[in-house]
């Protein structure tokens, strides 16, 4: 997995010196331990389906999560997301729901969120791999270490970018980015923990007016049903 072939192109000259680095090299070796011990999620080649989704150079939202969904068939690779099929989880249900309310847009039935990576939306966890059955389980090995690389690679581009921190985990990030140049956009999780504070706090419409004012194309929030 330390070969630079598996990172997708377009992150290769801002990601590909992490990949020669000594805790890349461990994180590797921990990481296939782990899929030799048991299931580990997402698949080896969905590790990276965040950033393959969203090349470097289109990012115009960052959005942070955790870790993966560590139930059978669930994560693929992008925070909050699941694939096609697979029941919406809690906290993409009362992400729907706020869209709902702020932006009278129908909850899809589904909780695949591809196309909103493929306009622009870095759906992006702070750790990219899970133990099946046990969340947080490979918190500390070092993938934090290679998405903080990720959000300081965003962040220093000379286009700006809306970087999203829900929750005071992805705060924590705030130190990365340089709020007089890009805008955060802060805000309680949205999982059934933290939902009230969530709810009402309008983050569509405060990354959309972001995005605009920084010349992208806003972003199309519906969702297809995909039945």
């Amino acid at each position: 997995m330390t070969d630079i072939a598996m990172l997708p192109e377009s992150w290769r000259g801002v990601l590909g010196d992490e990949l020669q680095q000594p805790y890349f090299k461990e994180l590797t070796e921990f990481v296939e331990e782990e899929r030799a011990k048991g299931p580990v999620y997402p698949p080896r080649e969905e590790v990276f389906a965040a950033l393959d989704a969203t090349p470097f150079d289109r990012v115009k939202v960052l959005v942070l999560g955790q870790d993966p969904y560590h139930g059978e068939g669930q994560g693929h690779g992008l925070c909050f997301s699941v694939r096609p099929g697979v029941k919406t989880p809690p906290s993409l249900r009362n992400i729907y729901k706020e869209m709902q309310s702020e932006l009278d847009l129908p909850v899809p039935d589904n909780g695949y969120l591809m196309p909103w990576a493929q306009q622009g939306v870095l759906l992006l966890n702070a750790v990219l791999t899970v133990r099946s059955g046990e969340a947080n389980s490979h918190k500390g090995k070092g993938w934090e270490k290679f998405t903080d690389a990720v959000i300081r690679a965003v962040a220093d581009r000379p286009d700006p970018a809306v970087f999203v921190l829900w929750g005071n985990y992805a705060q924590k990030k705030l130190p990365l980015i340089d709020e007089t140049r890009h805008v955060v956009v802060k805000g309680a999780h949205p999982s059934p923990l933290s939902a009230k504070k969530f709810f009402g706090s309008r983050p569509f419409t405060q990354i959309n007016e972001a995005v605009a004012a920084q010349g992208h194309e806003p972003i199309d929030w519906r969702l297809p049903n995909l039945g």
